[in-house]
């Protein structure tokens, strides 16, 4: 065994130990592009066909977010009114995203005005304007025209 006398010697077997381990590590082969590329479009297609929420699951979810919206207002707990309105903002884009297909979609707009001026009314923290006609009671009648719900159907709170 040859003696190592400098420390430019380690150096030099350190460097050249490193490089070998470089190029070794450099060529091996590994999965191509085209195989990683078929990999990604199966993966959405799997994804694409997963399983989304239909029309009648977020009106459901709306539902009882109107509910809570309705008894939070008559509390005039405004926080929790907010949050509602939120939640219910939140459910319309999420319909708006996953049911483009339903032609219910096209008449989301007229809920707008109803949300608007509840909107305002939780804002204000006004308890007159928030049971008026233009506010929380005109929410549910424009959600029961969205659905196309039937006099026997209709969406509303106890008391309202």
């Amino acid at each position: 065994m040859l003696p190592i006398r400098t420390g430019w010697t380690i150096m030099s077997l350190i460097a050249v130990t490193l490089l070998i381990a470089h190029l070794i590590s450099c060529t091996q082969s590994g999965p191509s592009t085209d195989a990683l590329q078929a990999q990604v479009q199966r993966l959405q297609q799997r994804l694409d066909s997963a399983y989304t929420p239909g029309l009648g699951e977020f009106m459901s979810g709306i539902q009882v977010h109107h509910e809570k919206l309705w008894f939070a207002g008559k509390a005039a707990n405004w926080e929790l009114a907010d949050f509602e309105l939120g939640e219910i903002k939140e459910s319309l884009d999420d319909i708006r995203h996953y049911c483009t297909d339903r032609p219910e979609v096209a008449s989301l707009p007229m809920i707008l005005p109803p949300l608007d001026s509840l909107a305002a009314a939780v804002k204000k923290q006004d308890p007159a304007a928030f049971k008026s006609g233009s506010s929380c009671p005109n929410l549910w009648l424009a959600f029961n025209r969205v659905s196309k719900c039937t006099s026997q159907t209709r969406i509303l709170p106890v008391g309202v």
